[in-house]
């Protein structure tokens, strides 16, 4: 016992002095230019050599990296870039964008989610085809004044593309500068408009001025792939040692999604070809056009809606599970006969008989667009799943 008390006694008195002495790397990392020029390098030469190779850093075009700061709110790295590819070359330039109809816009953006960036995409090209030569303003300050643009799309997009020296603050970045700096909560989570001044005080402060868009791209990265919100990977991060935390900071607990079970028809006919009663024929799916005044998606093509939630299990054609916003929802989809549809289904908006073909081509809710695929009546494509929201601008 006495041998025990020794021990947690010397123990003590070897921690006492370590306790005392202040060994905080971080002690003047606000006001020493030595240890940010270091951080920079550190990070800069980590983005250098870990960067992943996504096909919108392969451009320094302000449009392409404009569509793809847009694409990339909310929504995951992975679904992002085959649909990237998709939509510029349907859309190489701001000019062909302009000329588009908004219809066709969405139906490339079907299955990202968050519709109201496309439609603020969209206008916005059209402005600055129409007002200011096809070209993008290079300021970020002009940048804002477009539609869908906020602080944080503005600064990536000056940055990248035209090197103005302006701090990006997205979700990846206020995370790991909470971490370096020993703050508890990002600003969107409960640390209010102070602490967010606080957060970009020190993101502009970091900022390397001679490589703007690669410091800003790199904190990004570091956010996203190391500095993650849960088990970040501290000991192969460049700037671990200007770190405050060391692992995960106290956040507030995330808002429970709410789950809602909704149910669909499925209804599917042949017909023959216009104007032919022999001959190939064509199968088509009831669709159901969301109306104008709709606050979510609106102008978007479903299914119909059932007029009972609750679908006997004899008669499902599949279930699965559908995630939008902070709503998880339950889906049931039942296969109904064209006979039985106007019957079993609430009256909406305007309905439309669709050919299979050309089904994929328009403006799909992104939950359709999965049941359809999920049925073999659509490709498949890889947009089932879209992130929770991050703490990214839709202005």
């Amino acid at each position: 016992m006495r041998h025990g008390q020794q021990l947690r006694q010397t123990f003590t008195l070897l921690l006492r002095p370590v306790a005392c002495r202040n060994l905080d790397p971080m002690a003047k990392f606000d006001d020493d230019p030595a240890t940010i020029a270091a951080l920079r390098d550190r990070l800069l030469a980590w983005y250098a050599r870990h960067r992943r190779d996504l096909p919108w850093r392969q451009s320094t075009d302000p449009y392409a990296i404009w569509v793809s700061e847009i694409m990339l709110q909310q929504t995951r790295v992975a679904v992002v870039v085959e649909r990237y590819r998709t939509f510029m070359d349907r859309f190489p330039t701001l000019v062909a964008l302009a000329l588009a109809g908004e219809q066709d816009v969405l139906a490339l953006w079907s299955g990202l989610g968050y519709y109201r960036r496309a439609r603020m995409l969209h206008k916005a090209a059209q402005f600055v085809a129409a007002h200011l030569g096809g070209n993008l303003p290079a300021r970020a300050e002009e940048l804002r004044a477009l539609p869908g643009i906020g602080a944080y799309t503005a600064a990536a997009v000056a940055s990248i593309a035209h090197g103005q020296r302006v701090a990006v603050v997205d979700g990846n970045v206020e995370r790991v500068l909470c971490r370096i700096a020993g703050w508890d909560a990002g600003s969107r989570k409960g640390g209010g408009a102070a602490l967010r001044r606080k957060i970009e005080t020190l993101a502009g402060k970091l900022l390397d001025p001679a490589h703007p868009g690669d410091f800003n791209q790199a904190i990004m990265e570091l956010g996203a792939t190391l500095c993650t919100p849960r088990n970040p990977q501290c000991l192969v991060c460049p700037i671990s040692a200007n770190c405050k935390t060391r692992g995960e900071h106290k956040t507030p607990r995330r808002v429970p999604m709410m789950s809602r079970a909704v149910s669909y028809a499925l209804s599917v006919r042949t017909s023959p070809k216009p104007g032919k009663t022999k001959g190939p024929s064509t199968r088509e799916v009831l669709l159901e056009q969301r109306p104008a005044h709709f606050t979510v998606m609106p102008g978007m093509w479903e299914l119909p809606t059932l007029t009972r939630a609750e679908v006997p299990a004899n008669d499902l054609r599949m279930t699965l599970r559908h995630a939008i916003m902070q709503v998880s929802y339950y889906v049931r989809i039942r296969t109904v006969f064209e006979d039985d549809v106007e019957g079993m289904t609430v009256t909406g908006g305007e309905r439309r008989w669709v050919p299979l073909r050309e089904a994929a081509n328009i403006a799909l809710t992104g939950l359709t667009r999965k049941v359809l695929a999920r049925a073999h009546l659509l490709p498949a494509l890889p947009l089932d799943l879209i992130a929770p929201p991050a703490s990214q601008d839709i202005a």
